[in-house]
């Protein structure tokens, strides 16, 4: 889960990463929220880079300047993100800038630390050589004698912080179970001192049981993460992918699922949803076949459902008739059906399907093409 900058540092906070004291705001009066001690940064709040050249981060003098500021940032759409809110943090003073982040390294087994004595807005444009990088074992301690190492390539004051930042960054990257930790900029005073400027936290949604600040946020803030506090709230991945989508998906396997809505948009047809249902999860219950149906009859375009299951472990006689009830538990849902089903209970499956009056097809061709009549029979109706 990429997390706002906001709630990246309340997180980092607790973790001991020390940052500027800042408030969060989401309405264009402000409220009466009480601000730092000023000057101020007002701080657009989406999941993407570059904000500052996109217009949404400015300083402000005044609190009259950080209305201003806030008014004209919120609802300003950058890079296909609305900014729903600002965050109001007090400028950092009297520190030169530095670049530090942690994170996952799938291929080398480990953690990569990157590190620069210089950072901000055109980090990318440094030089090659002015970037250090290494990858250590993911344990807090190697981490940091990593980090250590690296710091050591720049010498003075920047050294000794830059070595100090990632010794807590360890702490707090493998307390947190990230994925990512980026401060960019680092400030670096001139005692040695040093404060997270900016923070980009990624954070791994298969850690959440055992994250309790990272699950309180999200409860607290489930509208900024609609598709992550649904995941914690149901146990399944749902994510509208077109709100004009014609196919409503009840799939399972995330790889699947986003093949099948590949395949289909590479022969021209509209899916309305991405879905990993988690059939292993259902346990007889019908529950969250319920929610998942009801979500896929908000699409107001939705014409037709499709499943597509491969099964291993679950059973195909149990889950049809499990769908079947929670059909008849969803009456608003009148759309016809389209399944196509391999693996596991497969002739139960057809068996029950097959009273229901549902198609069932083995072959995903087979099954598209049932789709596309069921498409164009709707088409003929709306016409």
């Amino acid at each position: 889960m990429y997390l706002l900058e906001h709630d990246a540092k309340e997180l980092l906070t607790k973790l001991q990463i020390p940052v500027p004291p800042g408030t969060l705001v989401s309405d264009a009066s402000g409220g009466n929220v009480a601000l730092p001690a000023g000057p101020w940064m007002v701080k657009g709040q989406i999941t993407a880079g570059g904000r500052g050249k996109a217009g949404i981060i400015k300083k402000a003098a005044t609190p009259q300047e950080v209305s201003e500021h806030t008014r004209a940032i919120l609802g300003r759409v950058v890079k296909n993100r609305r900014v729903d809110a600002v965050r109001i943090e007090q400028q950092v003073a009297g520190g030169s800038e530095a670049y530090l982040s942690l994170m996952i390294d799938a291929a080398a087994a480990g953690v990569r630390v990157i590190m620069a004595a210089e950072g901000g807005v055109d980090i990318e444009a440094l030089p090659r050589d002015a970037i250090r990088t290494a990858v250590a074992a993911p344990d807090a301690s190697a981490i940091a004698e990593c980090a250590q190492e690296l710091a050591a390539h720049f010498g003075g004051v920047k050294a000794r912080a830059l070595a100090d930042a990632g010794a807590k960054l360890a702490q707090a990257f493998m307390a947190s179970e990230a994925m990512l930790i980026e401060i960019n900029p680092l400030f670096v005073k001139a005692d040695g001192s040093w404060i997270a400027g900016d923070a980009k936290l990624v954070t791994d949604d298969g850690a959440l049981e055992r994250q309790d600040d990272t699950r309180a946020m999200l409860h607290a803030r489930a509208t900024a993460y609609p598709e992550a506090a649904l995941k914690l709230e149901h146990g399944c991945d749902y994510v509208v992918v077109d709100p004009e989508g014609e196919i409503g998906l009840l799939t399972t396997g995330a790889g699947l699922s986003m093949m099948l809505i590949d395949e289909l948009r590479a022969i021209g047809l509209k899916p309305y949803n991405f879905l990993d249902v988690r059939t292993g999860g259902l346990r007889g219950e019908t529950t969250r076949l319920v929610k998942v149906l009801k979500w896929i009859g908000e699409g107001k375009n939705v014409k037709v459902i499709l499943i597509n299951v491969f099964a291993g472990i679950t059973e195909l006689g149990e889950f049809s008739r499990l769908v079947v009830k929670a059909l008849q538990e969803v009456p608003e849902v009148k759309v016809p059906v389209v399944a196509r089903l391999v693996g596991n209970g497969l002739p139960a499956a057809q068996q029950v399907f097959g009273a229901a009056g549902i198609a069932l097809y083995p072959d995903l061709d087979d099954a598209l093409v049932e789709v596309k009549k069921h498409l164009n029979d709707r088409e003929g109706v709306k016409g």
